[in-house]
């Protein structure tokens, strides 16, 4: 849930900016969250885990506020966002995403701070390799940021 919503903001890009830069950051961010997308579905299905929550749209939707996993834009975010063009666009698009980063930082160090959680080598790899990533995409989206404040 948490990565398709990162994917459904950078699929806005297209139509709501101009910016080269963040189009390209975009793209890399669409590949990046879509791969670790399938990584995830492999890994729960080869333990024989469900790939997907079991939550229908209505419920989720009626305790959404309750249900965001962390960093996740809320309704109001993501409509804000969607109405948005231009240079309002790119700033939304760049503090939410970072918002986003941050809280997939959080779930990773929870992760990492669970008894047991980073044993299985697969898992340790791929989770790094998010905190490593999230990480130098947060930096990239401050320097934006800061550039056009």
């Amino acid at each position: 849930m948490h990565h398709a919503q990162a994917v459904e903001m950078t699929a806005l890009i297209e139509s709501h900016t101009q910016n080269k830069e963040l189009r390209s950051l975009g793209l890399r961010i669409s590949r990046s969250q879509s791969d670790e997308i399938s990584f995830m579905k492999r890994w729960l299905t080869t333990r024989g885990e469900p790939s997907s929550a079991p939550m229908t749209h209505t419920h989720m939707s009626m305790h959404q506020t309750e249900m965001l996993m962390p960093g996740m834009l809320t309704a109001k975010q993501m409509d804000a966002l969607k109405k948005a063009k231009g240079e309002e666009f790119d700033h939304l698009f760049l503090s939410g995403m970072i918002q986003h980063h941050k809280g997939a930082l959080d779930m990773v160090k929870d992760l990492f701070d669970t008894a047991g959680a980073g044993q299985d080598a697969e898992l340790f790899n791929f989770a790094t390799d998010v905190e490593s990533g999230q990480r130098a995409e947060i930096k990239i989206m401050q320097t934006m940021l800061d550039k056009n404040p």
